[in-house]
């Protein structure tokens, strides 16, 4: 007993330890803008190099420890409407496109190494499986479209699973010596549909119970359960734990939260994105503790074949599958590319391997070698790649206001030293009065300048709105707490108000033209109304951008002529003197890209075999006037 005791104690200390310096590279990487998981993965493996200690973590403890939280937190908050745009496209990439990737990367192992074709089809199997997490969370921080994060993000949540039950039939057939196609085909649908069916019947089940649930900590605790349960109760019936983990996670994120006040969704949303930021910590930082350079360095010629192996199956599947899906930019396809790193579920896969299964060191080396590969340089490359792409949109306008905002708050800062200086009797009282005079003349004029960035540009404007509005919901609620603590207000009085702020923050768009009352009695003064024509692939972000900036607007769906993409029309009323901030607004919130469709000219033979570029994007705008305007 007090051996276990021991052990339970040291392991404490471990886990401690390693928190600790996940936070110290977490500070680092922010201030480096170095993406934070491969800051962990260099100091993981920085710190091998200082213990003569190898490390070593079972499979089963990365699986059922360490993914369940990762993936539930990820599906957890993906919408089924986000979701359903590209479905076909991530499950041709996350189905097919393993399969493929499988037998591409087998095939090319086999050629460049002379490993046998059975045992190169396990590698091909356990280095499907991909990992976006460092991308998906620099795209968080950069403001990528969120289409293309779901993009990224949806075909590594449902490739997990594909690519885990590819990996059990391969290491099947490696060890049998022999493929039936039926009974494999047969496995790979019961263990993968079997995943599916658990996580569905699940997450339904704990839906439901938190929506009859009124306790933020039981709802919280339910999910919890579920998130490792899925896992647990999937495996002991031989199918597949990290599928049942998924659709657990999107069921129960677009169910469950239909019933749960404002506090209970701020509450589980940060406690899923301690538990994903927990684990991804503990996880990369031991990815960088478990990986043996010396085999690397023995094995590095056949790591090269499998880098380069995956990088042609990774294009092959990436530009081949996205024809099906004509309006994907084609720089979204180079991220899509690029972002094809490897991480936990490779490792876990490579370790599980049993004991005496051929080639089983070379595998591990080759596993482990991708892994930093993509990691280090993918991950740490991707930064630049998004920029070089343009995907992140940033104004002149905005830029200027930064910058001007920057020398504003640094003259700020010299200021307030300086005057600190002659209180303290540091800096003379005569030279103080001078240098004042100099600085607040600077101020206002730097003030000014401001103003007038903010006044002819409502979306900097808004932005710093929204800004300021999240910083002063922030204080009420902690200043809430603090008078509860305090015994100033009861219990009943701060969960009444508390939740009344939480409403607030939980509010996805907000109308500043009325907080603001800009122009009081609006509706009297809307004389002209706008009917904008758009791309549907640009609602979501028109929609946000104007609701930002004040502008209610009314859809009705339409459809476009030899396009045939669906339109949507949205009817804006404009109040008096606003009608010029429309189309910034518009043109910032609609991208510009090209889509190939058929040609117009039909029964042509282009039609068919010539796809015609076509520029689309922007807004059709027609102004008219009104007599009357009414809200209901």
């Amino acid at each position: 007993m007090e051996e276990i005791a021991g052990t339970i104690i040291e392991s404490e200390r471990a886990v401690i330890l390693l928190i600790l310096i996940a936070l110290f590279v977490s500070v680092l990487a922010k201030r480096l803008r170095l993406p934070y998981t491969v800051g962990l993965v260099i100091m993981g493996l920085g710190l091998t190099f200082f213990s003569s200690n190898k490390i070593e973590i079972s499979p089963e403890i990365i699986m059922g420890i360490f993914v369940p939280p990762l993936l539930f937190e990820a599906s957890f908050h993906i919408r089924f409407d986000e979701l359903r745009r590209d479905f076909g496209l991530i499950m041709l990439l996350a189905i097919p496109g393993v399969i493929m990737t499988t037998g591409l990367v087998g095939m090319a192992v086999q050629k460049g190494t002379g490993m046998e074709l059975p045992i190169a089809l396990v590698f091909g199997a356990l280095i499907a499986a991909t990992d976006p997490v460092a991308v998906v969370a620099l795209f968080k921080q950069l403001g990528v479209p969120k289409r293309l994060q779901i993009l990224l993000e949806g075909e590594s949540l449902f490739n997990d699973g594909t690519a885990i039950v590819m990996f059990g039939l391969m290491v099947d057939i490696a060890v049998k010596g022999e493929f039936v196609f039926t009974e494999s085909l047969y496995d790979f649908v019961r263990v993968a549909g079997g995943g599916v069916f658990v996580g569905v019947i699940l997450g339904f089940i704990a839906s439901q119970a938190i929506r009859r649930i009124h306790d933020p900590l039981v709802e919280t605790a339910i999910t919890t359960v579920l998130a490792f349960s899925a896992y647990l109760l999937a495996e002991d019936v031989h199918v597949s734990g990290v599928l049942a983990v998924v659709m657990a996670g999107i069921v129960s994120g677009n169910i469950g939260p239909r019933g749960m006040s404002p506090s209970t969704r701020i509450l589980l949303n940060n406690f899923w994105e301690y538990g994903a930021f927990l684990a991804n910590s503990l996880l990369f930082l031991i990815i960088g503790l478990t990986t043996d350079l010396q085999i690397l360095i023995e094995n590095w010629q056949a790591i090269a074949v499998a880098i380069l192996a995956i990088l042609g199956a990774r294009a092959v599947s990436i530009y081949g599958f996205s024809f099906f899906s004509r309006d994907i930019q084609h720089k979204w396809k180079h991220i899509l590319y690029w972002g094809g790193l490897r991480g936990a579920i490779v490792l876990a896969l490579a370790l599980s391997l049993p004991i005496g299964f051929p080639e089983r060191e070379r595998l591990l080396a080759m596993a482990f070698g991708v892994v930093l590969f993509t990691l280090l340089v993918q991950g740490f490359s991707m930064d630049a790649l998004v920029k070089k792409m343009g995907l992140v949109k940033r104004t002149e306008s905005q830029i200027e206001y930064e910058r001007r905002h920057a020398r504003f708050l640094s003259n700020r800062a010299a200021f307030d030293h300086l005057e600190e200086m002659s209180k303290e009797g540091v800096l003379s009282d005569h030279i103080w009065q001078h240098m004042k005079a100099i600085f607040k003349q600077r101020e206002a004029f730097l003030i000014d300048a401001l103003q007038e960035i903010l006044s002819n540009n409502p979306l900097v404007e808004i932005e710093e709105l929204d800004t300021a509005r999240g910083e002063a919901l922030r204080v009420q609620r902690t200043t809430l707490g603090n008078l509860f603590r305090g015994g100033i207000i009861s219990e009943e009085i701060h969960e009444e108000l508390v939740g009344e702020v939480d409403l607030a923050i939980s509010e996805e768009h907000v109308n500043w033209s009325q907080i603001l009352e800009i122009g009081s009695g609006e509706n009297a003064s809307i004389k002209k109304m706008i009917a904008v024509i758009i791309q549907e692939v640009d609602l979501e972000n028109a929609l946000k951008a104007l609701s930002r900036a004040g502008f209610g607007a009314d859809q009705l769906p339409s459809t476009g002529g030899f396009l045939n993409r669906r339109n949507i029309t949205l009817l804006i009323g404009i109040p008096e003197g606003r009608e010029a901030d429309i189309m910034p607004i518009l043109e910032h919130a609609c991208e510009r890209r090209v889509e190939h469709v058929r040609s117009p000219l039909k029964g042509s033979f282009l039609s068919f075999v010539r796809p015609v570029p076509v520029e689309v994007g922007g807004a059709t705008i027609f102004t008219f006037n009104i007599e009357a305007y009414h809200e209901f």
